[in-house]
This record gives structure tokens, C-alpha cells and sequence, in this order.
């Protein structure tokens, strides 16, 4: 029988969308999505999971609540072209997002670094 993984909170809603908030200057619109995700390696079913999405400066951005106080983040700019934290999962909530706006501003400098250096910024 599939795990039931209790649905966000808005405590949780808040940490996210504060740490968002202070990362750009602005709201941003964070949705309410569900995920499917492996927990476990060797899995054969995928587990239904509550999660955020936000689209910010052409990167999407997902956040997955995965059980108690687990969470899991991914960041993109196309499908094929995505970017964990290096961690695969995080206990609390606001360590999990901190991180993944973090490792997103790193990338978002070395692209418009690389940009300038092509001639295309």
C-alpha cells in the first residue's frame, strides 16, 4: 500500500515563500503540486508527495515534502538540464530551501559569467 505523506503546512508554506521573498526582493507565486517521487532506491512504485513549484527568472523550482520532516529540491531550466543540492534529502525545511536558493544563485552567476565571456550578456 502507497505511503500517505501528510500535506504541507502553512508553516512549512511560510518558511519556503520568506526565503524566497528575501532571495529575490519580491512575492513570488508558489503552488501547491503534488510529485511523484522514488523514496527509496530500490522502489518499483512511485510515491505520490505534496510539494512547492515556483518559476523565478526563467529557473524552475520544486520542493517535495517526502515524510515527517524529510524534504527533497530540484532546480531547472529545461527538463534535461536539472540540479539537485548534492544532498538527497534534508530534515528540516528551511535548511532545504536555503540550500537550494543558494546552489540557484551560484549557477545563475556562473551563467552570466559564461554569457559576458561569450558576448551573449
Amino acid at each position: 500500500m502507497p505511503q500517505q505523506i501528510a500535506p504541507m503546512t502553512d508553516t512549512e508554506r511560510w518558511i519556503v515563500s520568506s526565503a524566497v521573498k528575501e532571495r529575490y526582493g519580491h512575492d513570488v507565486e508558489i503552488q501547491d503540486v503534488e510529485t511523484e517521487i522514488r523514496l527509496y532506491i530500490d522502489d518499483r512504485e512511485l510515491t505520490l508527495c505534496p510539494g512547492f513549484y515556483w518559476l523565478e527568472r526563467g529557473c524552475h523550482f520544486v520542493l517535495s515534502k517526502t515524510g515527517d520532516s524529510r524534504y527533497r529540491s530540484m532546480f531547472f531550466y529545461r527538463i534535461r538540464d536539472r540540479f539537485s543540492t548534492g544532498r538527497e534529502e534534508y530534515d528540516d525545511i528551511g535548511d532545504c530551501v536555503t540550500t537550494l536558493l543558494k546552489m540557484q544563485a551560484d549557477e545563475e552567476a556562473k551563467r552570466l559569467a559564461e554569457d559576458e565571456v561569450s558576448g551573449n550578456g
